[in-house]
């Protein structure tokens, strides 16, 4: 003990150095003591994310098998009962290097082909997985761990991947959209024929609105001509005339704009009640690939619900501009889509903002993934492709090839190209042309809008090409 002056002059007894060090000792052996009397009294209990339900470790073991499969995981899902600890044996069947998270626990990066066994540990609550590879997560690579009845806290709800989220409707991820819808899935017909015989083209068109499927899983009102969007393709050669019978069977006004007819649009393109019917007549003049669509206001918001199509007129075959002789002919008219509501169809204030949800060729997103164009070595093949919009450009390119003859709006920018070529053709919203090429090898050649992020939003396709 050591003595101290205080202020008053007295003295104090004050404890040594030593002897406080082994009073700081003693009271760290207590709190290891009381540590260890809750950590046991807590074994075998597991605590929700916000600390909030404790549940208890049942000791059972869910152990699955998960894939690669394009941009998804095969299962994307499981039900844990909570408490119970989840192993997930993870192999990459993909072409890429993958990943999988789940809470805290990672596989690491997985090369095509190799196998790894993720240890999530003990499921409390609903959690998604997902890979964290840079841009897979948002392009679906999501696997949802549900416990027990809890739930889901992923990605039970696909997020819009344009224009913020949807609020009327699951808008689907790539990774659905590039799954196999099955063999009962039948893509819109993208082959070509050739010009028709005649001068005059005589047709009827029902307008109607009709729920159909736009996008898998997703079934929505369309406004269509004769029951398909895009609308029947029109072909025929300069100088033919087109007499088309619109006839409304629909519930509201609709009416035609031609952009190869040359016509007073103050009686052509009036409003056709429901009920009512119109005789649209226009004499082709000038060759090429021309938009049509409904002329009624709000057009955007018609375009968007699916009235729309190309007509194709041949150039005269004796002119220098006629057309090559080729194998095939394919048409393709690329567009935005706007999902919404099942009874209403696209939501006319995201069409007026622009937030478009998808894109595709011929009205679907990814149709051609999942049916491909076809074609053989040596054979050359023609594309005509129409960007109706509404709003968005289109670079056209196929990856593998060069377009040796391209034709955008009334004139060819190159032809039967040798030395040179086209790597993309690019069409503002209601351009259009075609291009030519000729596959030296077999392979799968896919198809995009080069302005890519509408391709991953399911503006492609491919040309799967044989010997």
């Amino acid at each position: 003990m050591t003595k101290q002056s205080t202020p008053t002059g007295g003295t104090t007894t004050q404890p040594s150095a030593g002897w406080a060090a082994w009073a700081l000792i003693g009271i760290a052996v207590v709190a290891v003591v009381i540590l260890a009397v809750v950590t046991t009294t807590s074994a075998g209990k597991e605590t929700t994310s916000g600390g909030e339900q404790p549940v208890a470790a049942t000791g059972d073991v869910v152990e699955i098998d998960v894939s690669v499969e394009g941009m998804a995981f095969v299962p994307n899902s499981v039900d844990v009962p909570a408490g119970s600890q989840l192993k997930v044996n993870f192999t990459n069947t993909g072409d890429q290097v993958h990943d999988l998270k789940i809470g805290e626990a990672e596989t690491g990066r997985v090369n095509p082909g190799d196998s790894v066994v993720l240890d999530a540990g003990v499921i409390s609550e609903s959690v998604e997985g997902y890979c964290t590879i840079a841009g897979h997560h948002t392009q679906g690579m999501t696997f949802d761990v549900v416990a027990g009845d809890a739930p889901a806290g992923g990605s039970g709800a696909s997020s819009s991947v344009a224009g913020g989220a949807n609020p009327h409707v699951d808008v689907p991820t790539a990774a659905e959209r590039q799954s196999d819808l099955g063999p009962e899935f039948a893509a819109f017909d993208p082959r070509l024929e050739a010009a028709p015989s005649g001068r005059v083209h005589e047709h009827t068109w029902v307008m109607t609105e009709e729920i159909r499927e736009v996008a898998p899983g997703v079934e929505q009102k369309q406004w269509l001509f004769n029951g398909q969007a895009p609308g029947p393709t029109l072909r025929g050669k300069v100088g033919d005339t087109f007499r088309i019978t619109l006839r409304n069977e629909g519930h509201m006004g609709h009416s035609v704009d031609f952009h190869a007819g040359e016509v007073n649009p103050d009686e052509a393109m009036a409003t056709i009640d429901p009920g009512e019917e119109l005789v649209y007549e226009f004499t082709a003049k000038r060759s090429g690939i021309w938009m049509y669509h409904c002329a009624t206001a709000p057009m955007t918001l018609h375009i968007a619900n699916g009235m729309t199509g190309a007509v194709i007129i041949d150039p005269p075959e004796d002119s220098q501009d006629s057309l090559s002789d080729v194998d095939a002919e394919y048409a393709l008219v690329a567009s935005q889509l706007f999902l919404g509501e099942r009874e209403v169809g696209a939501d006319e204030e995201r069409v007026a903002a622009g937030n478009y949800d998808l894109a595709g060729f011929n009205f679907y997103p990814n149709q051609y993934e999942q049916r491909p164009l076809r074609a053989k070595v040596g054979e050359t093949i023609r594309i005509w492709v129409l960007n109706v919009g509404p709003d968005e450009s289109l670079s056209f390119h196929v990856v593998g090839e060069v377009f040796d003859t391209v034709f955008k709006e009334g004139q060819y920018l190159i032809r039967d190209a040798e030395d040179t070529g086209s790597q993309a053709v690019d069409l503002a919203a209601a351009q259009g042309g075609f291009v030519e090429m000729t596959f030296d090898e077999p392979g799968t050649y896919t198809f995009v809008n080069h302005a890519l992020t509408n391709a991953e939003k399911g503006q492609r396709g491919q040309i799967v090409v044989t010997e």
